[in-house]
């Protein structure tokens, strides 16, 4: 016979994972005892370095929040023909994954605004940014908070499996 604290808990339904900014702040904003870690992207074609990325920064902490770049501003930030799934599907598909408990689509180009408001005790992003780059970083850092950049996985990107998609073509 099992003890009751051997029993696990029911995943979390993915549509109970996307939040808006005001959920999240509410639920993940200053008044905390846990290490809260943010990341954003655009997670277009979710893929195995995504995965890798997402669980490792969900490692650094209690709770991962996902910031999503909304429609318009993929659209804005890589051009006409992005994103190729939606801002709904993207952030259903991330949620899904039990490394992230909360998405924020934000439709500004970057998280700025979205990080001032949570103020994440980790801030993470992917090795080809540096330091200097990180938008979000100061006020990350002023609160005592980290940022911390975690190195991709060689030969996983979006676009190259565009150009993969594209060359079968």
């Amino acid at each position: 016979m099992s003890h009751p604290a051997d029993i696990t808990r029911p995943p979390v339904p993915p549509a109970a994972k996307l939040m808006s900014r005001a959920d999240a702040v509410a639920r993940f904003g200053s008044a905390r005892t846990s290490t809260v870690v943010f990341t954003n992207g655009v997670f277009d074609l979710l893929h195995r370095g995504h995965v890798d990325y997402l669980f490792a920064a969900r490692a650094l902490g209690d709770a991962l929040i996902v910031g999503l770049n909304s429609d318009e501003s993929v659209r804005r930030l890589k051009g006409p023909t992005r994103p190729v799934n939606t801002e709904y599907d993207r952030a259903f598909v991330l949620a899904g994954l039990a490394c992230v408990d909360a998405v924020v689509v934000f439709s500004e180009d970057t998280p700025s605004d979205l990080i001032d408001a949570i103020v994440p005790n980790v801030l993470v992003k992917g090795g080809d940014y540096s330091a200097d780059q990180v938008v979000g970083r100061a006020t990350v850092e002023r609160a005592g908070g980290t940022l911390v950049l975690i190195p991709f996985v060689d030969g996983q990107s979006t676009t190259s499996m565009l150009h993969r998609i594209q060359e079968e073509k």
